[in-house]
């Protein structure tokens, strides 16, 4: 299972987004810097790659299929983008062995965009995750998004985090959502089964974004133990134990996700103590992510204090 963004040809959802930056684009008037926001897992960057395939596929062969809301696979901007060879196209993202976003990749796109066009097509920069940017970082990028060369487009995926205000001020906020009903559609029309028969009860979460659950089944797959089988207890002590969070950013995301699913699905508030340690955790994790403390440290205290307590 590809779960890459970038190799998603069908949008399942978002329709109504899609066609709004289509229309503003051909009249335009499509704002220069975007930013999408909305929960991890939801489509976000999804909705970028089919924005930019139309826009850029547009006078080639094998265009963008927008009635059907599909990029065909044959199509030059697909193949350049998935090589990463589109001289119209730049992407930046958290590199998997680093905790934020790095001003060297900052350095690097405002070089390639000093850089003349090899055509007359609009030039793309999509930049996923954007609250790991680090603060050396988010000034680089602010000091291009002031003043943007022409014909050149930003697209800016916020994952409901917090961000700078300078940064945010600079954009075009778009909140992208899926109801729990369209998450479970697109979750299973992905699938081709209903994800509920490959998943015990406890893991299934009314909150769960179509990437999130997609991403579990795959990680599952991937280390060869079954979903069906597994309490969402046992399936936290493994990811700690066998440290499957050092992975990449997703995995450690999904982890996290699953320990607050733990808190909402054990705390009341007649239960004092557990309610005081979910408090004091939920904050913990939040300080985690936002400062990029040290993780081992938090999910050893929370392995001892929570599953083991």
């Amino acid at each position: 299972m590809n779960l890459n963004p970038v190799n998603q040809l069908s949008l399942y959802g978002h329709h109504s987004e899609f066609s709004n930056f289509i229309d503003l684009y051909k009249d335009k008037k499509l704002p220069n810097k975007i930013l999408l926001s909305g929960e991890k897992g939801i489509g976000k960057s999804t909705l970028a790659y089919h924005v930019i395939n139309h826009i850029l596929s547009h006078d080639e062969e094998f265009s963008y299929d927008e009635k059907n809301y599909k990029i065909n696979p044959d199509n030059k901007t697909f193949k350049l983008i998935t090589n990463k060879s589109n001289p119209n196209f730049i992407t930046i993202d958290i590199d998997n062995d680093k905790k934020s976003i790095d001003i060297n990749q900052i350095r690097n796109l405002i070089i390639t965009l000093n850089k003349s066009s090899f055509n007359k097509k609009p030039r793309f920069v999509l930049i996923d995750n954007i609250e790991l940017l680090n603060i050396n970082s988010v000034n680089a990028l602010l000091k291009i998004l002031e003043e943007p060369n022409d014909n050149i487009y930003f697209i800016l995926i916020n994952n409901n985090k917090k961000i700078l205000s300078t940064l945010k001020s600079r954009c075009l906020n778009y909140n992208i959502h899926l109801t729990s009903n369209q998450s479970l559609d697109i979750t299973n029309k992905i699938l081709g089964e209903n994800y509920l028969d490959l998943i015990h009860e406890q893991i299934t979460n009314y909150y769960s974004t179509p990437g999130s659950i997609l991403n579990l089944l795959d990680f599952a797959n991937k280390n060869d133990f079954d979903l069906k089988e597994v309490n969402l207890k046992d399936l936290i002590k493994r990811f700690i134990i066998d440290k499957k969070y050092k992975k990449d950013q997703f995995t450690k995301h999904l982890l996290y996700s699953l320990m607050e699913m733990y808190f909402r699905k054990n705390v009341s508030v007649k239960n004092i103590r557990l309610l005081k340690i979910q408090n004091y955790f939920i904050k913990k994790i939040n300080n985690t992510k936002i400062f990029n403390l040290d993780d081992e440290t938090l999910l050893m205290e929370f392995e001892d204090r929570v599953l083991n307590g």
